[in-house]
């Protein structure tokens, strides 16, 4: 018996799969996000990252099966929160903090979502992904910033507005390029907040 009929399909996979190093991994996985940002998911193809990345299109295949499965990979490889090591001892200043932060990456963020916005109806598990990736962190990493603002007593745990917050945030980071045509940056946010979210929760703009 050979080795490879010893060791099984899944097992030469596995080793073909290990040729790639994290770093070439994770420049795939840039390269076709970028591409779906600019051109939109429906133009994006395998050949084309293939293309852009100086590889063959078997390498890419052989990693992932088709193009849904290849960004999905992407999405999930690229799952992180923006609004990760924010804890001022204040929730006025985190909350400023985060809206910094959010406009430092709204650009990206909101055209990968308006990129992706047909096919993530018509995929569930891409669907998913893009939740994993770029909505679950941030909304967790949010509720937690306020769960220590109400721990620390500077809002009341019943005020109504807390179940919203991150509804706000995210609202008017993907909806600023529909009203005013430019994304939300840095400056506005925190004009946002300090006009519409700390008041609602009763704190001092």
């Amino acid at each position: 018996m050979t080795s490879q009929a010893a060791d099984g399909p899944d097992t030469v996979v596995a080793s073909r799969r290990s040729k790639i190093t994290p770093e070439r991994e994770q420049e795939f996985f840039d390269a076709v996000l970028e591409q779906v940002r600019e051109c939109g998911y429906d133009a994006v193809t395998m050949e084309g990252v293939a293309a852009t990345t100086r590889c063959s299109k078997s390498t890419l295949y052989r990693q992932w099966k088709n193009k849904p499965q290849f960004v999905v990979a992407a999405l999930r490889a690229n799952r992180r929160s923006r609004f990760g090591g924010i804890d001022t001892g204040s929730l006025a200043e985190d909350l400023r903090r985060a809206a910094r932060a959010a406009g430092e990456w709204s650009g990206k963020d909101t055209r990968l979502l308006q990129a992706l916005g047909h096919a993530i109806m018509q995929d569930p598990e891409l669907k998913q992904a893009l939740r994993e990736a770029v909505v679950e962190p941030e909304i967790a990493a949010l509720r937690e910033i306020l769960r220590r603002g109400v721990e620390r007593g500077e809002v009341a745990p019943d005020n109504p507005a807390l179940a919203y917050v991150p509804a706000q945030m995210f609202g008017v980071v993907r909806i600023r390029p529909v009203i005013d045509g430019t994304y939300a940056d840095p400056d506005y946010l925190v004009r946002f907040v300090e006009a519409a979210v700390l008041p609602a929760l009763g704190l001092d703009p």
